[in-house]
This record gives C-alpha cells, sequence and structure tokens, in this order.
C-alpha cells in the first residue's frame, strides 16, 4: 500500500507536463492551419483583385484611375507600382483595343505568425486578359467606373 501511495505521488505531475508538451504541439499545429488559411485567403483575393480590374478596364476610360484604387481596397498588400494595365495591341484607342490584360506582378509577402515557424511567404505573380467591351464610362451611367 506505501508503495502504491508513494509511486502515485511521484507520478503527479506528469500528467500537467504531458499536457504541456501535448498542447504546445497541437496549438502549433492548429495556428499553423488557420496561418495556411490565411495566405490562401490572400492567394484568392488576389486572383480576385485581377479579375476585377480586368472587368473594370474592359468597361471605364482607358487607363483610369479608379481601376488601381479598387484593386488595392480589395488587396491592400499590393503597392499601385506591381499592378499593370496593358491594352493590345499596343497605342490602341476605346475602338481598336482588342484585350485588356491586368496583372500584379510578384513579390507580394505575407508574412505568418505561427509559433516557432515565422514565415514569408511570397505570392507568384496574377493576371487576368479580357476581350474589350465598351471601355466608355462617360456622362457617369456605368457605376462600376466611379
Amino acid at each position: 500500500m506505501r508503495a502504491a501511495l508513494s509511486c502515485a505521488r511521484r507520478q503527479r505531475g506528469a500528467t500537467a507536463i504531458e499536457f504541456a508538451i501535448v498542447s504546445v504541439v497541437f496549438f502549433s499545429l492548429l495556428i499553423g492551419c488557420m496561418e495556411f488559411g490565411r495566405v490562401l485567403f490572400y492567394w484568392n483575393t488576389a486572383a480576385e483583385a485581377t479579375r476585377l480590374g480586368a472587368r473594370m478596364a474592359i468597361v471605364c476610360d482607358k487607363n483610369a484611375v479608379t481601376i488601381k484604387q479598387r484593386m488595392r481596397e480589395m488587396l491592400n498588400l499590393v503597392p499601385e507600382d506591381m499592378i499593370s494595365i496593358v491594352y493590345k495591341p499596343d497605342a490602341c484607342d476605346i475602338n481598336t483595343c482588342r484585350t485588356v490584360t491586368v496583372s500584379i506582378s510578384p513579390g507580394v509577402t505575407v508574412s505568418t505568425v505561427m509559433p516557432f515557424v515565422p514565415i514569408a511567404l511570397t505570392l507568384p505573380s496574377f493576371s487576368t486578359t479580357l476581350p474589350r467591351e465598351s471601355m466608355s464610362s462617360e456622362s457617369g451611367a456605368n457605376p462600376v467606373c466611379s
């Protein structure tokens, strides 16, 4: 009986230590999964921002200032100089443009907050090309362009 009591006393803190070790691993994995989801959110938002920019570029005036502003509202990690809007063929006007390509250059970094493994991931380039539509927002009739 005495031996059983002394053995129980020696094991008293073992459960707390085991929980501490397991909880550190568990919470690290849990936070890592949440951070991975956050990076994927930024990845998807960058793709959607290029789609929005391309859609605005084909229905608004050529080189409208609001295109980059709306893209930055959607994804504020991207500076304006990393957003490019290219009309094809070069030097086209509202009647001769055929396509518009909106892209985000590579180099946008997303910093993670994972315990023990702080990582800064760099997003790749994103690009969307659409055929020309009206490319005119005269008289304020197009609410997308304002």
